[in-house]
């Protein structure tokens, strides 16, 4: 009897043996199992690297920096194209009725019985101008952080200069020696950033606030443990992101270097001063410095990398 159809044709999977399907299977399992403990082993080894969480913390200008000649110019246009299109006020419509009537008296069929101010003291608006220009005249501004002045005590007041007014009664000083680097009350005009002097071996360098990361924390919570680490009562600062800003590696002295740490690795997070309270800071200690006068207190390389990340506002 002839084998039935089914059976001589046996699909292609049922002729392979099960031997061969073995040998070209790949064993998952095994390899997810020697990568997990290939990381468990290295977790548990100790890095030769401390990881440091590090601050800049940046004061902003409180009062706006002096213009240059070119805006100085703008400006002094911009005010004459507006005085040119305004309309007259009261002050300059009295002025001129004033001077319309000096001139009636000085012609010869004057009568005084025209006038209404005949049995009245006379007090024209020459006059207060006169007066009003005596309180300019007595005020001394305070020195900006640059030690100018914008008006000296010869300063003639003028009533249509009114934007050389404002910026004359909206300056501002706090009296701060502008050498005195611990104050963050200098150079009110510029940002500043904040360094502080750390013993690194047995030298003692200028860096960015650091401080060195803790176990199961993130480097941006030791970044405000950094900041909650200086002196002075008020320390609020905003901190832009939980990102990394900028990154720094540098290898410790060799003194150091025997105890088990190679060097640092430090991530910068930048913050901004919330408040302008004065932070009374150990001179010697901490600075407040422009952006150019980091590379007096900075190494070159760590400059450079904190060059890459410093608003200059």
């Amino acid at each position: 009897m002839a084998a039935p159809f089914s059976r001589l044709c046996r699909p292609l999977w049922r002729i392979t043996t099960t031997s061969t399907l073995n040998k070209g299977v790949r064993n998952v399992s095994s390899s997810r199992q020697q990568w997990s403990a290939q990381n468990v082993k290295t977790a548990g080894a100790a890095s030769p690297w401390a990881l440091h969480g590090a601050l800049c913390l940046q004061r902003l200008p409180v009062v706006s920096q002096d213009g240059s000649p070119i805006e100085e110019d703008f400006m002094e246009l911009m005010h004459l194209m507006e005085l040119e299109r305004s309309l007259l006020s009261d002050h300059e419509l009295r002025l001129l009725e004033d001077a319309a009537r000096m001139s009636r008296k000085q012609e010869e069929d004057y009568d005084s019985d025209e006038e209404d101010y005949r049995d009245n003291e006379i007090v024209t608006a020459q006059d207060l101008e006169d007066i009003w220009e005596q309180k300019p005249k007595q005020f001394q501004p305070a020195p900006r952080s640059q030690g100018k002045h914008y008006f000296g005590s010869d300063h003639v007041f003028k009533i249509f200069q009114s934007y050389k007014t404002c910026r004359m009664f909206t300056n501002y000083s706090t009296g701060v020696d502008e050498k005195d680097v611990s104050s963050s009350e200098r150079c009110l005009a510029d940002s500043l950033i904040l360094l502080a002097k750390k013993d690194v071996g047995s030298q003692k360098l200028w860096l960015l606030p650091q401080i060195q990361w803790q176990t199961g924390e993130t480097l941006r919570q030791t970044a405000e443990r950094a900041l909650a680490s200086l002196p002075g009562a008020d320390k609020k600062a905003t901190f832009l992101g939980s990102a990394p800003c900028g990154f720094y590696k540098y290898k410790y002295p060799k003194e150091i270097q025997k105890e088990g740490s190679v060097g640092a690795k430090v991530f910068f997070f930048k913050a901004v001063l919330s408040s302008h309270k004065h932070l009374p800071l150990e001179k010697n200690s901490f600075a407040w410095v422009k952006k150019e006068e980091l590379q007096d207190f900075l190494k070159p390389e760590y400059l450079k990398q904190v060059r890459r990340f410093i608003m200059a506002l």
